[in-house]
């Protein structure tokens, strides 16, 4: 048999007509040689370097026939590719839960580098990296639908921190898995998350980029006021407003600024960026990374403490909130479209929806960490507060693929009912 195959492959065409069952003539493809509905090949993989292997280490039996061997080292590492795969597609989830790991596994590390202050190094480098992926063009863009986007913003920044509120009944011991998900709820929308979803759904990629940039732009100047109003009142503490605003200007804004302008100011690096977008979100992703590993290892020897059935409370809390996020901007979006134009309306149009819908519905973790950073222990220990959100975060990541999935089938039937 695999002398044929070898045959097949290496024997140039013949000029002779030859006559098959279906009499259709059949040719192989570079990626097989039979079609057999039961096998799934991998498209990634080209023919020369199979034939150099049957080559190699193919061995005659009595017949004469060649009998196929499988290079050891390649049938070795076959196994690592669905691995790297899968860190590949989900490298942020892992990045951060490799952290809370890290930080559990091993403290002490964690807390020398938290003596040398590497996590506001790292937040400042989380923005840098977003100022400099940022393009002006596709904010531009996004102006047709400014009506949806502003709504997105007061969404954001306006309205759903009033779920705090609600988030700040709940009793659990720590108090401080409470504190940091009501923190959470008012934060700004996800840095990259959102805009990815949003581009996967077919949705308005650049409305979605417009909001997270206006809305963390804008949350620097409005969430000291927000936490202040629905969290210090609710705690009874006092938070030094004026404070808080400064240091995220100085960890959040300007970096912002700084990567925005070293972008437009050398022209080769915006090219560079543009080309290698994966790699600077990988980095990203590190920097952020770093966050929860800090954390838990300040606070590792209270987290062991902690009960598993009530870090599972506030887990599902994370859940509930991101759900009662989603349900209320849907219905939103529906409301806003009834009363202006129902299906003429800009909000009906599905690539608005889903953009509005995913960005609103989500919250960051970075801007989170900073704040927590900045109050210095004002609502408790840091590591009790940002670990909740940091399960939250991977929360709402999960919840909304699932429901970017869900819509993707009932667009591509649509597009085939207008085609066809």
């Amino acid at each position: 048999m695999a002398g044929t195959l070898q045959t097949l492959i290496l024997t140039p065409p013949s000029t002779q007509t030859l006559s098959f069952r279906h009499r259709r003539p059949y040719f192989p493809s570079n990626h097989a040689l039979f079609y057999n509905p039961s096998i799934t090949f991998n498209h990634d993989r080209s023919f020369p370097r199979p034939i150099r292997a049957l080559e190699r280490f193919g061995q005659s039996d009595g017949n004469g026939d060649k009998v196929d061997r499988v290079s050891g080292s390649e049938s070795g590492l076959s196994w690592t590719k669905p691995l790297l795969n899968f860190a590949s597609n989900n490298f942020l989830p892992l990045a951060l839960l490799g952290g809370v790991a890290v930080g559990l596994a091993n403290p002490s590390l964690g807390c020398l580098a938290d003596r040398y202050y590497l996590s506001k190094f790292s937040t400042f480098g989380i923005f840098i990296i977003s100022g400099l992926t940022l393009r002006s063009g596709d904010i531009g863009a996004a102006a047709e639908a400014w009506p949806v986007g502003v709504f997105g913003l007061v969404s954001i920044l306006m309205i759903t921190p009033y779920f705090s509120r609600a988030i700040l009944q709940m009793q659990l011991h720590p108090q401080e898995f409470v504190t940091g998900l009501a923190m959470f709820s008012c934060m700004p929308t996800t840095l990259s998350s959102g805009v990815a979803l949003t581009h996967l759904a077919g949705g308005n990629s650049a409305l979605a980029l417009a909001m997270t940039v206006i809305s963390n732009m804008l949350g620097i100047l409005i969430v000291p006021f927000s936490i202040s109003k629905f969290i210090a009142d609710g705690v009874g503490v006092s938070v030094p407003t004026k404070q808080l605003f400064r240091s995220l200007v100085l960890t959040l804004l300007i970096p912002l600024i700084l990567g925005k302008v070293l972008r437009e100011s050398f022209k080769g690096l915006g090219d560079f960026v543009d080309q290698n977008r994966k790699l600077f979100s990988r980095l990203s992703a590190l920097f952020l990374g770093l966050v929860p590993w800090i954390q838990v290892s300040r606070s590792r020897s209270l987290l062991l403490r902690v009960k598993p059935a009530v870090f599972l409370v506030a887990i599902g809390m994370g859940a509930l909130l991101h759900l009662v996020l989603l349900a209320f901007n849907i219905l939103a979006t529906k409301s806003l479209s009834a009363v202006s134009g129902g299906n003429k309306s800009i909000f009906s149009k599905k690539e608005n929806a889903s953009a509005l819908v995913l960005v609103a519905s989500q919250k960051t973790l970075p801007v989170m960490v900073a704040v927590v950073e900045q109050l210095g222990g004002a609502f408790g220990e840091s590591g009790l507060l940002v670990l909740p959100c940091v399960a939250a975060h991977l929360n709402q990541i999960i919840m909304d693929s699932f429901l970017v999935n869900f819509w993707l089938p009932k667009d591509l039937s649509s597009v085939n009912a207008k085609v066809n």
